[in-house]
C-alpha cells in the first residue's frame, strides 16, 4: 500500500484526513452482508429462471466469462470511484470510511437506474460480424481478450496510484480486438475492423471531457472567489473541523452526484459486455428480449412491412435483388457502402425475415432453433438501415425515414435489452469495488496533483463540474472518464487558485492518459490472436 504521511495531530493542527476516527458502526457489517447475500440470491434465482428456456448451458464457460466481466466492474469501482470521494475526504466533509460507503451506495443506485444507451454505444465499436457470431470461437476470443486486457491495464495503473481511465481502457481493448479481427481475415475478404465513425465520437468525448474538467473547474473557482469572499474557503483546512455547513452540503451533494453518475455511465459498460456473453453462450435464452409488451411481435411485423414498402420506392428499374440478399446486405454493412443492388437486397432480406416470424404470435412462441438466427437477421437489418438514416447513403423523403426510425425502435426493443438481474450484478460489483481499493487513487488526487492541500472551494468546483459533465454524457449515451474529468478538474482549480501543480504527478497522469489507448489496443490485439487459436 502507499504510505500515508500525516501532519501533526497535536494542538489545533489538522490530523491527516485518512487517519481513522473510529471503526464502522456495529450495524454496518450485518447490513452489508445481508445486502450482498440477498443480491447474490436474487441473481442466482433470476439467472436460473432465464436459463430454464435454454436448450443447453455451457456452465463452466458461462461462469468464467461472467466472473471476468464482473471482475472488470469490481476493478472499475475501486479504480475510478476513488475520485468521487477524494474531495469530501480531504476537505473533511465526511470521514473516509463513511464517504466510501456512501459513494458505493450511490454507485449502486446509478447502475440500477441507467438507461443502457452507453452500453450499446460502446458495443457499436465492435465489428458487426463478431457481434453476429459472438457464440463462435471468434466471438468468445473477442470477449475474453478485451475483458482481460482492460483488467490487466486497470490493475497496473491502480497499483502505481495513477488515475487512468477505465473507459479509455475498454475502448482501447475493443479497438484492439477489431484490428486483430481484420488482421486475421483472409486477404480480400470483406471483414470489418473498427466502426471508426462511432470510435471518433467516443474518442472525442474522452478527449474533450478532461479539458472541460480542467477549464470549467478553474473558471468556476474564479467565479466563486469573486462572488463568495470568504478567505477560509480557498485555504487549506487548519483544523480537523468540517467546513461551513453550506459548503459541506455542496461537497457531499457533488460527491453523491459524481458517484451516481459514475454508476450510471461506467456501470453500463459491464452490462453491455455481460449481454454479449449471454447472447453468445446461451442464445436461446438471451438472443431476443422475451419480456417486452405482449403485442411487440405484431408491432415488429407492421414496421417491417412499412420499411419493405418504403424501400420499394427507391429500387431502380431493371435492378433485381441478388441471389443471396443477406450476403449483399452484410457486405454493405461491413464496407459502409450502398449500391443500386443493395436496395432490393435489403428489401428482400426484410421480407424473408418477416415471413420467418409471421407464423408466431409472440416472442415466447418462437422455436429455440430459430431465435439466434432471427436475432442476427434483425440486428443486421438494423445496422443496414443505419446507413440510410445516419449516413444518408440512400436519400429518402421524410415519411419513409420515419418508417425506418420506427423499425429501429422495434429492433432495439428486441435486441438491446438488459435484464434486471444483470443490473443488480453489475451494481454489486461496482459498489463493492468502491469500498475496497480506493485509498491509492484518493491519495494521488488529494495530495499529489497540487502543491498544497485541497481547499473547500477547489473540492466543490471540481466535483460540481465532474457531476454535470458525466451526467450530461450519460444522457447523450457517450462514455466519459470519471477519473479524467475529476482529476483534471482538481488540477484546474490548483492552477486557478495559484496553488501550483506537482508536475511529476501531472506528467505521470498525462502519460497514463496517452499510453492507455495504445497499451490496451496492443494487449487486446495480442490476446485476441492467442485466444483465437485456443478456442
Amino acid at each position: 500500500m502507499v504510505d500515508v504521511v500525516s501532519g501533526s495531530s497535536g494542538g489545533s493542527e489538522a490530523a491527516h484526513p485518512l487517519h481513522k476516527t473510529g471503526g464502522s458502526p456495529k450495524w454496518f457489517l450485518p447490513l452489508f452482508g445481508f445486502v450482498v447475500l440477498g443480491g447474490l440470491g436474487y441473481i442466482a434465482y433470476a439467472l436460473g429462471q432465464d436459463l430454464a428456456t435454454a436448450s443447453a448451458v455451457p456452465w463452466i464457460l458461462l461462469g468464467l466469462a461472467l466472473l471476468i466481466a464482473l471482475g472488470f466492474e469490481f476493478v472499475n469501482g475501486f479504480h475510478d470511484t476513488a475520485n468521487a470521494v477524494a474531495t469530501v475526504i480531504y476537505t473533511r466533509s465526511m470521514p473516509a470510511e463513511l464517504a466510501v460507503i456512501w459513494s458505493g451506495f450511490f454507485n449502486f443506485l446509478g447502475v440500477m437506474t441507467s438507461s443502457g444507451a452507453v452500453a450499446f454505444g460502446i458495443l457499436a465499436l465492435l465489428p458487426v460480424e463478431l457481434i453476429l457470431q459472438v457464440g463462435s470461437s471468434s466471438g468468445l476470443a473477442m470477449v475474453f481478450a478485451l475483458l482481460i486486457a482492460a483488467i490487466v491495464w486497470n490493475l497496473g495503473t491502480w497499483y502505481l496510484g495513477l488515475p487512468s481511465s477505465s473507459s479509455h481502457t475498454l475502448v482501447g481493448s475493443i479497438i484492439g480486438v477489431g484490428l486483430a479481427n481484420q488482421f486475421l481475415a483472409p486477404a480480400g475478404s470483406a471483414t470489418s475492423g473498427v466502426e471508426w465513425g462511432q470510435a471518433s465520437n467516443v474518442g472525442l468525448s474522452l478527449l474533450l471531457s478532461p479539458l472541460i474538467g480542467f477549464g470549467f473547474s478553474a473558471l468556476l473557482l474564479l467565479v466563486m472567489k469573486t462572488l463568495v469572499r470568504n478567505k477560509a474557503l480557498y485555504e487549506a483546512p487548519k483544523t480537523n473541523a468540517p467546513p461551513p455547513l453550506w459548503i459541506r452540503a455542496l461537497l457531499v451533494f457533488t460527491c453523491t452526484g459524481v458517484s451516481f453518475a459514475h454508476g450510471s455511465n461506467d456501470g453500463q459498460k459491464g452490462m453491455g459486455l455481460i449481454m454479449l456473453i449471454l447472447i453468445g453462450l446461451v442464445p436461446t435464452a438471451f438472443a431476443l428480449n422475451r419480456t417486452p409488451d405482449i403485442n411487440y411481435l405484431d408491432a415488429y411485423k407492421a414496421t417491417s412491412a412499412q420499411v419493405e414498402t418504403a424501400l420499394g420506392k427507391y429500387v431502380k428499374p431493371g435492378v433485381v435483388a441478388p441471389a443471396d440478399p443477406k450476403a449483399a446486405v452484410s457486405d454493405a454493412v461491413k464496407n459502409k457502402t450502398w449500391t443500386d443492388a443493395t436496395t432490393p437486397a435489403l428489401q428482400a432480406y426484410i421480407h424473408s425475415t418477416g415471413v420467418a416470424v409471421s407464423g408466431y404470435p409472440t416472442i415466447e412462441r418462437l422455436p429455440n432453433g430459430l431465435v439466434g438466427n432471427i436475432r442476427n437477421d434483425i440486428y443486421l437489418i438494423g445496422e443496414a438501415l443505419k446507413l440510410i438514416d445516419k449516413r444518408k447513403l440512400l436519400p429518402m423523403d421524410a415519411a419513409d425515414l420515419q418508417s425506418v426510425s420506427a423499425y429501429h425502435k422495434s429492433v432495439d426493443n428486441a435486441t438491446k435489452f438488459i435484464p434486471l438481474w444483470v443490473k443488480v450484478a453489475v451494481a454489486l460489483a461496482l459498489g463493492l469495488g468502491t469500498m475496497v481499493g480506493w485509498k491509492r487513487i484518493v491519495i494521488t488526487v488529494g495530495e499529489k496533483i497540487g502543491k498544497t492541500h485541497l481547499t473547500y472551494g477547489q473540492g466543490a468546483a471540481a466535483e460540481l463540474v465532474a457531476m454535470i459533465t458525466i451526467g450530461a454524457a450519460d444522457q447523450l449515451g457517450l462514455p466519459v472518464s470519471t477519473t479524467h474529468v475529476l482529476s483534471s478538474g482538481v488540477a484546474g482549480t490548483m492552477a486557478a487558485n495559484g496553488s501550483g501543480l506537482q508536475w511529476s504527478t501531472v506528467r505521470n497522469m498525462l502519460m497514463a492518459w496517452i499510453l492507455t489507448l495504445p497499451a490496451s489496443i496492443g494487449l487486446s490485439f495480442v490476446l485476441f490472436i492467442v485466444l483465437r487459436h485456443l478456442f
